[in-house]
């Protein structure tokens, strides 16, 4: 374990900073309410805590519209708040990452003020312009991940603009030189001050075709699906110039010791995996969604760890993620008691694992009021599912009002059951959700087999999934029932004699295992193996 790098090893907490905790009342979670709670992450396990963006933002998409890519928005605090933040985490052996968003800007970025002020301003060409369409209209096919054409009409300049995503987050041109050198001075401000690392925000989205191609129709499209799922994203992301882009953001994380780059990318495997670059010169980590898109079905996260664990390019380390502020939560996406085998899924596998606000005590979504919805997505494409307000609802702290979140009304409803879920009942109760996280985390932390030990997927039959970790003579077998029936893992060949190290069910802790594995419904063990 000592060979590892800090990353390696870690468990990055992710905090969606506006709903963590709210210090001054005005109902929005801040830096001084994240930095009160940095012992409790201390506490769980956490190694390291990623912010969602904090930067100055007029909000229209809750900071990943920035205007300042260099201060706070006073909504969370100041700088100085940040500074202090920073020093309390690095003195409890915490590391701090940040969310960086180079695809787009604010509208009210300086840079765009300027750059649609005139066609000749020099800052122009910081973002995608181009012409109507012969005879009037959009100029290509491309539409906006928020639903609706891709551009939007500047009345004054006579062009449209291009925004993958909102219209108040026009896309920065990544094939400008002073873009790149303006953007990679951001992370020096930040790696300059302290910080240890950057989620990169869609990443694979920084360069688009160069003569802005039509996207191919998708074959696969059905209604009811996103709206930009009716083309196929050929041209408007994953271009092969992003790669040079990549390195040059790596090259400076690389002027800086023990810094970490983080990609969000969702593509597939054999996509993904290039992101860690020809020769190690990619990011350290692009970010693998597996464990979040694909069914909750054994053989399905089977095949998924083993297709992964095989595309690695020699040198890769690997990562896996259960949530995030993007999707559902796994409590919603599968049931109270399956979040428990997730849990011991997530933090059994190999590699860098990331753990959402709240999944550590059980949260759901918490469906939100149309008329107290803020989320921008979900309100550009209504009644397809992806009401992210849902999930970002505030952490649930205590059986106080507002879930101890805030001494006001918060900026998102709390979910009704807070009192029975919050980190004060479950802190000291045996059999609690938070109480199974730390116990694991804990196992985890002092057993090199599930850190950096070999993986082999265990055949098994229906709904069970388990698979083999293994480190010199220790052999770790994990056993979890995907189904809420009880099943049996036949792995007589695996097991002469073994005992159970750690059970969702604490009742089975230290049990005897021989031959096949009877597992109760819902339940996950990590067994011993002689």
């Amino acid at each position: 374990m000592n060979d590892l790098l800090w990353w390696q090893r870690a468990l990055i907490y992710q905090v969606y900073p506006r709903s963590f905790r709210d210090a001054n009342g005005d109902g929005v979670g801040d830096l001084t309410g994240i930095s009160q709670k940095l012992e409790y992450l201390k506490w769980l396990g956490a190694d390291a805590v990623w912010l969602s963006p904090i930067f100055r933002s007029p909000m229209v998409d809750h900071g990943y519209d920035i205007s300042d890519y260099t201060d706070i928005d006073p909504a969370f605090g100041t700088l100085r708040d940040f500074d202090e933040l920073l020093a309390r985490a690095h003195a409890l052996g915490l590391r701090v990452i940040l969310d960086l968003v180079p695809n787009h800007s604010s509208d009210q970025h300086p840079w765009f003020v300027q750059a649609r002020s005139s066609r000749d301003n020099p800052k122009r060409d910081f973002y995608l312009w181009r012409d109507a369409a012969p005879g009037g209209g959009v100029p290509n096919n491309w539409i906006s991940n928020f639903g609706g054409p891709a551009w939007e009409w500047d009345e004054r300049t006579g062009q449209y603009y291009y925004h993958a995503f909102h219209k108040a987050q026009p896309d920065l041109n990544w094939r400008n030189p002073d873009v790149q050198a303006a953007m990679l001075d951001v992370v020096r401000f930040w790696f300059d001050r302290g910080v240890d690392g950057f989620r990169i925000d869609v990443l694979w989205h920084l360069i688009k075709d160069a003569d802005f191609r039509d996207n191919p129709r998708n074959p696969s499209f059905r209604p009811g699906q996103p709206p930009h799922h009716a083309v196929l994203q050929t041209y408007s992301t994953d271009r092969p110039e992003v790669f040079d882009i990549v390195k040059k953001l790596r090259s400076v994380a690389d002027e800086y010791p023990d810094r970490l780059l983080i990609g969000e990318i969702y593509l597939p495997i054999d996509r993904l995996v290039a992101y860690y670059g020809e020769h190690g010169d990619g990011v350290h980590l692009p970010f693998n969604f597996q464990l979040v898109t694909e069914p909750w079905d054994a053989r399905a996260i089977a095949r998924c760890i083993e297709a992964y664990e095989a595309a690695l390019p020699p040198g890769a380390w690997p990562n896996w993620v259960l949530g995030n502020h993007d999707q559902p939560r796994v409590a919603s996406r599968t049931s109270a008691a399956q979040a428990r085998v997730a849990a011991m899924l997530l933090l059994t596998l190999r590699g860098t694992l990331t753990l959402y606000y709240g999944e550590e005590i059980g949260m759901h979504d918490v469906e939100v009021p149309e008329a107290l919805r803020h989320d921008p997505q979900s309100r550009g494409m209504p009644g397809i599912g992806m009401e992210r307000d849902f999930y970002r609802t505030p952490m649930q702290w205590s059986v106080e009002p507002a879930a101890g979140f805030s001494a006001t009304e918060p900026w998102l409803p709390v979910a009704d059951d807070f009192r029975l879920n919050n980190v004060e009942v479950e802190r000291d109760a045996p059999g609690s959700m938070l109480t199974l996280h730390r116990r694991l985390i804990e196992l985890r932390r002092r057993e090199p087999a599930l850190v950096a030990g070999k993986c082999r997927i265990v055949p098994a039959d229906g709904g069970v999934l388990a698979y083999l970790r293994e480190h010199g003579a220790r052999r770790l077998l994990v056993a979890l029932n995907l189904t809420s029936k009880p099943a049996v893992l036949r792995a007589g060949y695996l097991v002469a004699h073994g005992r159970v190290v750690l059970g969702t069910d604490r009742a089975r802790d230290g049990a005897a295992v021989e031959r096949d594995v009877e597992l109760a419904a819902d339940e996950g063990l990590v067994i011993e193996l002689d």
